[in-house]
């Protein structure tokens, strides 16, 4: 019989990539290619989640850049600006760093020719998500399409380094999705009043790295089939993923009034852009505002 050679995709070098970030984070702020949004962050506690909510103080660069590229109907990523590229990651995929960042070091794990945004993630999609969460403690996640708060139809992965907002809990809604035991199988938090599946990745820390892409691949395709989006072309989705478990959650709209909604509104961060934004979430409550969106 003759022995399979698992693939070997993966480029980045063991160890590297945190280091590589901060150095292209500092020469990216120095010539300019990188602009912060300035934001004060608040907290609003619901459901006994201390969900974080941003208050922006300009949005006028993102806004500019958006409709130049819709005027020429480009991707940013082809080519990638190479004042924001971190490192290539894989065969299939490269690493930048989010041009238009609310969180320090947030990058993109973005394919190297366009595939969309839209489309069901492959088993490539995963083995670039997990080099990059084996190399620091992160969230990595996806909104597939614009409905699910995408800004870009050119297929990208997201990471923002963890603790998300300096509290106790690495990320908000952690306080809900404890279940300890629950191994690989897709559960429900009690907590949580709108659609969703979780499955628990402790298994993966201990595998080699595309044999634990294959578990994140097999989990993903659990969670679409047990919440019915297994279709050839699955409905919007928000997918956070961290080295301890997956969340899903299925999307019925982009806005809560007029307010649009990541996959970060799932881990407990809210953006808004001024204080009627604010205002709206603080009255109707950060649940709600999800309950709104989600299925």
């Amino acid at each position: 019989m003759v022995e399979r050679v698992p693939r070997q995709s993966i480029v980045l070098e063991a160890g590297t990539l945190w280091e590589a970030v901060l150095r292209r984070s500092e020469h990216a702020l120095r010539c300019g290619a990188l602009e912060r949004i300035p934001t004060e962050q608040l907290v609003i506690e619901d459901g006994g989640v201390r969900f974080l909510v941003r208050r922006v103080a300009r949005l006028e660069a993102k806004r500019a850049a958006r409709a130049e590229q819709t005027r020429l109907g480009a991707s940013p990523f082809l080519p990638c600006d190479a004042d924001l590229f971190v490192a290539d990651v894989s065969e299939t995929h490269l690493c930048v760093l989010n041009k238009f960042n609310v969180f320090d070091q947030h990058l993109l794990i973005v394919t190297r020719v366009f595939e969309e945004q839209e489309s069901p993630l492959a088993l490539r999609d995963f083995e670039a998500l997990w080099a990059c969460l084996a190399e620091f403690d992160s969230l990595g996640f996806y909104n597939s399409g614009v409905v699910a708060g995408a800004s870009q139809p050119h297929r990208h992965l997201q990471l923002v380094p963890l603790p998300l907002g300096g509290g106790e809990e690495r990320l908000p809604i952690d306080t809900l999705l404890r279940a300890p035991g629950r191994g690989a199988e897709c559960w429900r938090a009690a907590g949580l009043p709108f659609q969703h599946g979780v499955v628990e990745l402790a298994a993966c820390s201990g595998r080699a790295p595309l044999e634990a892409a294959q578990a994140l691949f097999d989990a993903y395709r659990r969670l679409l089939g047990q919440l019915g989006e297994a279709a050839p072309r699955p409905r919007p989705y928000n997918l956070l993923v961290t080295r301890d478990r997956m969340l899903l959650v299925p999307r019925s709209r982009e806005h809560f009034g007029s307010i649009s909604i990541n996959a970060l509104g799932f881990a407990g961060s809210l953006l808004v852009r001024d204080a009627a934004e604010l205002e709206a979430v603080r009255r109707a409550g950060p649940l709600a505002v999800l309950c709104h969106v989600a299925r």
